[in-house]
């Protein structure tokens, strides 16, 4: 397996910087005031895509010969990765096609067609939707690309806590919401590079834990996923952040459905943010820590909430039970 690594970071960089700038990273009086310590949100929800990933799709493209690219490229997502791959196709004229599980939200599904994707609906979980992307790309010559082992991929995520950590280099911990765990895999990555006192901790929804059982096992595991977060709807966990993740991610936390829509409410409430369930993760793991430590950062990973995520949020909830 090839190996993740600060200079692939640097590289990646590079090549998205040429088409995305940097993004915003603030902190908020009135958040700060409610969870009783000093917090930087990272603004991911502001990408062309409304979501981190297209630094993934970016970094990825840049770095395809053209026989690569003429082939056109085949991959499987519940709407992010999938708008990262199109976004990235197209910038460069070649063929996409997304295969998506049957519970991918439509607001996604045509975001991703939008950017001139072919969308393919099938299976129930992300799992069975990559295992058909892996066959077509077998039976097409097309190229398969997949959502959490490429390092391409995973070290465009990691320009996130490159910038992150650049411009706040005291944050003594990152929350990062896991999927398949390539945004905490490159986190570590920059931290033990440029900042190696920061805590990296992993949160991820407790009813699609595969890439937690993974983490506590050290082995790639599957589980089952009944999370209504697209985002973090994993079925499965992927062994590149694996092998990341096992040995250098400070803590691994699991929280309820629930405490992401309290999250998602207070983003809203006190940051000015609109959040899409998984990425309110981050905020639901540090509201979860007994410790919190005195200054931090959240990275709220996308803004693409769906229609049912946008009527919880409207819901009048007391956020107490969060705090």
């Amino acid at each position: 397996m090839t190996a993740l690594t600060f200079a692939g970071v640097l590289q990646a960089a590079d090549a998205i910087a040429t088409e995305l700038p940097p993004t915003p990273s603030w902190s908020y009086p009135a958040l700060n005031a409610t969870v009783g310590c000093d917090i930087v949100v990272k603004h991911e929800n502001v990408q062309p895509t409304g979501a981190f990933k297209v630094r993934g799709g970016v970094s990825f493209i840049s770095g395809l010969s053209e026989q690569e690219r003429s082939r056109g490229l085949v991959t499987a997502s519940t709407g992010n990765h999938a708008q990262s791959v199109a976004y990235a196709a197209r910038l460069v004229g070649a063929q996409a096609t997304v295969v998506m599980p049957e519970s991918a939200p439509q607001e996604k599904v045509l975001a991703t067609q939008l950017l001139g994707a072919t969308v393919v609906t099938f299976g129930g979980t992300m799992g069975e939707s990559c295992d058909h992307a892996r066959e077509f790309a077998a039976s097409t010559g097309m190229r398969f690309v997949s959502p959490g082992d490429e390092p391409a991929i995973v070290h465009g995520h990691a320009t996130i806590y490159l910038e992150l950590l650049q411009r706040h280099p005291d944050l003594e911990a990152i929350y990062v919401p896991v999927g398949s765990g390539s945004g905490a895999a490159g986190a570590c990555v920059v931290r033990d590079a440029i900042a190696p006192g920061c805590r990296i901790i992993g949160v991820q929804s407790q009813l699609a834990p595969a890439a937690y059982n993974s983490w506590r096992s050290g082995q790639v595991e599957s589980a089952e996923c009944h999370t209504r977060f697209s985002g973090v709807a994993t079925s499965r966990g992927s062994a590149l952040p694996l092998s990341v993740m096992h040995p250098r991610l400070d803590d691994f936390v699991l929280v309820s459905d629930e405490q992401i829509t309290d999250a998602m409410r207070l983003l809203a409430g006190t940051a000015h943010t609109l959040a899409e369930g998984a990425a309110a993760a981050s905020l639901a793991g540090l509201l979860r820590d007994e410790h919190r430590p005195q200054r931090c950062a959240v990275v709220c990973t996308g803004g693409n909430a769906d229609a049912s995520e946008l009527a919880d949020l409207a819901a009048s909830r007391h956020l107490a039970a969060a705090l």
